[in-house]
């Protein structure tokens, strides 16, 4: 069990990184803070750089021994991904989540993180600055918003499904003919903004599930566990739980309630 005051100290680790480093370049960014990484689409700026750099330094001080697994470093040591399955407690970090709203100078953006051991996401956090939202979880113990506790409730009966889903120019050709499924009655499918916020709509009910292709950590270990102890449920195309180590059957889902991940896994594995 994590304890409340380590879940305390990672908050404000959290909120003062992202004060100090993302906030003052939000709508605020020089030419040349902005790089592409594989694509036109996969932008990383100097706040996301900086941000990750910081909470490794702030993170590690607060566990002695843990490691992290962050999005940035991951991009310059790919084999560092490998923590994940490794012993050691591992902090898990996306330090922009929707690096493209963020450079667009919208509000669709938050800073993640989670810390897992052998597997099991213990407790996240999530910081929308942009919009006055933080987020924790821990593992047992519930999830929380802005000190509100969150529970995720069950659609309506007959209610038309929100389910948000990944772009499909960022799927397989298996993975878009899954996606396909969700264009059924009673679903309104749309392309997600920010993975962590389509979380946290699921954890506060706003929205009914996600349908997801890819498995990154850092986008999903912290807005699974929000979700979960909120009252919802996720499963991947087997109908398992998805591992954040990797190995999932894509696409996966997480959902308001479990009949309603049961429905989504349905839908997707229709023309799967």
């Amino acid at each position: 069990m994590i304890e409340e005051q380590l879940v305390e100290a990672v908050e404000q680790a959290v909120r003062s990184t992202v004060e100090d480093e993302v906030v003052p370049r939000w709508r605020r960014l020089a030419e040349g803070e902005v790089a592409v990484k594989t694509g036109p689409h996969d932008l990383v700026t100097v706040a996301d750089r900086n941000a990750e750099l910081r909470l490794t330094r702030e993170l590690t001080a607060l566990l002695p021994g843990s490691v992290v697994v962050g999005e940035e470093g991951v991009s310059e040591n790919p084999a560092a991904y490998a923590a994940l399955g490794g012993e050691a407690p591992v902090w898990i970090v996306d330090p922009v989540d929707g690096t493209r709203p963020f450079v667009r100078g919208e509000t669709g953006f938050c800073t993640l993180v989670a810390l897992a051991s052998q597997g099991t996401v213990l407790a996240s956090w999530l910081f929308a600055p942009a919009r006055g939202q933080m987020a924790h979880a821990r593992l047992g113990a519930g999830a929380w918003l802005n000190g509100e506790r969150l529970r995720s409730g069950s659609p309506a009966p007959g209610a038309v499904l929100d389910v948000a889903h990944s772009h499909p120019d960022y799927t397989s050709p298996e993975q878009k003919r899954a996606l396909e499924g969700l264009w059924a009655d009673g679903i309104a499918p749309r392309e997600c903004g920010a993975a962590g916020l389509e979380y946290l709509g699921v954890a506060t009910g706003r929205v009914d599930a996600v349908a997801f292709s890819w498995e990154l950590a850092w986008d999903h270990a912290a807005g699974l566990l929000l979700v979960a102890e909120a009252g919802g449920d996720h499963m991947t195309l087997s109908g398992e739980p998805f591992r954040v180590a990797g190995g999932n059957a894509l696409p996966f889902t997480a959902a308001r309630d479990a009949a309603t991940a049961r429905r989504v896994r349905e839908l997707l594995t229709r023309r799967a």
